[in-house]
């Protein structure tokens, strides 16, 4: 069979010819991919810069995908750590890590959705306790999670949403969409603080995809600006998009009831991810979301994987 196959942390994976995969356990069975998304994720993966990275080479990439089995059924997976990722004609998975889908369900919008959709998901639905009415502000909103998590916070009742970014293109098409106020990241550091603040002061929840320097400076505008220091504020970092690292003003901790916590892989269990999958599926099922999605065959996946010109599209590989 064929797959995407990385050979070194420096270069695109190439479409070569592998072996055909065999299920070991008796919860494992093979699949036939049908479409496998690429990810920032995916990317950190093949360039062995994810937190989970073992550095083994040669791998072939992808994290998650939609796949028929021999009993016919399509199914969502998420895979483990693993050098047989889902960007090939077939791959092993752990049936326990997936979920079957609704007959009619599109495999492209599923595998294309799922991922960057799940990171916010999650975050609000297992790492807080998210109450209906509460005020969110999206850092690095721009990004395929970004524009998700603004339509996620108001698919769950937020109250408000500021969506912040670099990109004034696409701040302006969230804020012609409706439902969130814009600010830009890009300027001056003490403009940006000033704007930031102002937009962002009241705000119960913080879903983060950027952390790095520009962290720092939202959570110290946010903070300084806020009328009530006692109000709670949660702090999501999801990506780190910006730097893996944020010095963070200890003055933002003790002159309010900040909580800094994360959410991604460890943070919260397969199992608790598994359950919210279904309905995530039905709301993509449904066409909550908006998503530009481009379906590529998987033998040209090198080409596509040196082509980032479009921020907006989610490629996803089609064998």
């Amino acid at each position: 069979m064929f797959a995407a196959v990385v050979t070194s942390f420096d270069s695109a994976p190439r479409y070569q010819e592998i072996a055909t995969p065999e299920a070991q356990a008796p919860t494992e069975i093979v699949v036939d991919v049908l479409a496998a998304g690429l990810h920032p994720r995916v990317r950190s993966q093949a360039d062995g810069s994810h937190y989970t990275s073992t550095d083994e080479l040669p791998l072939v990439p992808g994290i998650d995908g939609v796949g028929r089995g021999p009993d016919g059924l399509l199914r969502y997976f998420v895979l483990p750590d693993t050098v047989r990722g889902s960007m090939a004609e077939q791959t092993v998975i752990d049936t326990r890590r997936s979920i079957v889908l609704p007959a009619g369900s599109d495999p492209v919008a599923v595998a294309a959705v799922m991922n960057p959709a799940m990171s916010s998901w999650i975050a609000l639905r297992q790492r807080i306790d998210f109450a209906p009415g509460s005020n969110v502000l999206v850092l690095g909103a721009t990004g395929s999670a970004g524009r998700l998590a603004v339509q996620i916070a108001k698919r769950f009742g937020a109250a408000s949403i500021v969506a912040a970014a670099r990109n004034a293109d696409l701040l302006a098409e969230l804020a012609a969409a409706g439902g969130a106020q814009t600010v830009s990241l890009a300027g001056e550091p003490a403009d940006v603080a000033t704007r930031l603040g102002a937009a962002a002061a009241e705000v119960d929840v913080v879903l983060d995809y950027l952390w790095g320097e520009p962290t720092a400076a939202a959570m110290a505008a946010v903070v300084t600006h806020r009328t009530d220091e006692s109000r709670p504020l949660t702090w999501i970092e999801i990506g780190s998009v910006a730097g893996a690292a944020a010095s963070i003003p200890s003055a933002a901790l003790r002159a309010s009831r900040l909580s800094i916590v994360g959410s991604g892989q460890g943070s919260v269990s397969g199992r608790e991810i598994l359950g919210e999958l279904p309905a995530l599926v039905q709301a993509i099922d449904e066409g909550a979301f908006e998503v530009e999605t481009r379906a590529v065959p998987l033998r040209d996946v090198g080409a596509v994987w040196l082509d980032t010109s479009n921020t907006r599209e989610r490629v996803v590989l089609v064998p």
